[in-house]
């Protein structure tokens, strides 16, 4: 096989998980009587960790206002979490065809790289039925969120792989910038939150449209 092993990105790849960060998202504006935003601006904003998502939703924007008060974005992020621990799991659903696509993957050692923090992160696999395909989970509060190669290193050395060995796979510049620092081939699915950005333009090995279209891709020869 041309990839002994594989790495997974988790929202926008496996989950689709915006429903519940948005409405974790408004319950914490509102508690600071801030204007609510769109779903559709929470799904463009995700993909760099909840402190960044929650200081977005502060300055309604992508880009993290300069004069955002640091007090003030500590204790947005404290009622977020407390917010989402409510909320994850509860609208989220499994992309088309994860479950049989990773079941056709039963045999290959399998990662999940997020940049979703662990209490977060187990309590959704679980609940969706995800915890048994991996045989590594590295969240974001473990070390340097992606798009540091740091966790994806990390997961190869767990897996006992090395990088030239494994692929990535995810939906976010984020997922490719780490994959292309950690010399690790990478899979971009456009179906994610790729927070409005061609990922073509940041040059990924493969492109592809569905999770079932990364199964050619991890069953070279």
């Amino acid at each position: 096989m041309k990839y002994e092993a594989a790495l997974f990105d988790l929202d926008g790849t496996l989950v689709d998980s915006v429903y519940d960060l948005y409405i974790a998202m408004n319950l914490t504006l509102s508690d600071l009587a801030f204007p609510i935003v769109s779903q559709r601006l929470v799904e463009s904003w995700v993909g760099n960790g909840i402190d960044v998502l929650v200081k977005r939703g502060l300055s309604g924007d992508m880009q993290i206002s300069e004069h955002l008060d640091s007090g003030l974005a500590d204790k947005a992020i404290a009622l977020f979490y407390g917010h989402y621990e409510q909320q994850v799991g509860e609208y989220s659903v499994l992309y088309q065809h994860v479950e049989t696509g990773l079941a056709a993957l039963r045999g290959m050692p399998k990662a999940l790289i997020t940049n979703k923090a662990r209490r977060f992160t187990e309590k959704l696999l679980d609940k969706l039925a995800l915890t048994s395909h991996f045989d590594v989970i590295v969240c974001g509060d473990d070390m340097a969120k992606k798009p540091s190669p740091e966790p994806l290193l990390f997961a190869c050395q767990q897996l006992n792989v090395q990088a030239s060995q494994a692929i990535m796979i995810g939906d976010s510049k984020s997922d490719i910038l780490a994959a292309q620092a950690a010399r690790i081939d990478v899979v971009a699915l456009t179906y994610g939150y790729n927070q409005g950005e061609s990922l073509s333009d940041y040059n990924p090995q493969y492109l592809c449209g569905t999770f079932l279209d990364i199964l050619p891709v991890l069953n070279q020869r």
